[in-house]
């Protein structure tokens, strides 16, 4: 097995730790896993997960959202097998799945249907952060300051 070493990236990215320790969390997840999952783009800013979690009821599943994790996780109740199997390919066992997510991505809702666990997600992009249009003004006209302009209203 290849064994790949991050720790350049920690000595050259300065301000970038998460998108390091992302990759190095990337690399060492198991691919695949337990439980099955979709991650959806629905539009531009909207997105859904959906786990394939079959035989957990609402009680039984948790979902935090801490900083930039997201963890969703399964405990199953434990309980006696009825009947006598003779072979059992259902899942019965708890699960902990964790999905990072970027800056001013924020869990809207979630929802349990037919054995889907549905969370939906929203990127809200503070006004702040939006891209804005700058006046580009030519030669020998300064800019107006709406500070100055209300200056300059209270002295005439």
């Amino acid at each position: 097995m290849t064994t790949l070493d991050f720790s350049p990236l920690f000595r050259s990215m300065i301000g970038f730790d998460r998108l390091a320790n992302a990759l190095e969390t990337a690399y060492r997840s198991e691919p695949g896993g337990y439980p099955p999952y979709n991650v959806e783009l629905q539009d531009e800013n909207r997105y859904r997960i959906t786990l394939a979690v079959a035989g957990f009821g609402e009680g039984e599943l948790g979902i935090e959202a801490k900083e930039n994790l997201l963890t969703v996780s399964g405990q199953r109740q434990a309980t006696e097998a009825e009947g006598n199997f003779l072979y059992r390919g259902i899942a019965n066992r708890s699960f902990e799945r964790k999905f990072q997510l970027a800056d001013y991505v924020k869990v809207v809702d979630a929802k349990l249907e037919n054995g889907l666990l549905h969370i939906d997600l929203v990127r809200e992009v503070p006004e702040s952060m939006k891209p804005r249009r700058i006046e580009i003004h030519g030669a020998g006209t300064s800019p107006v300051i709406e500070h100055d302009a209300a200056e300059q209203a209270k002295a005439a």
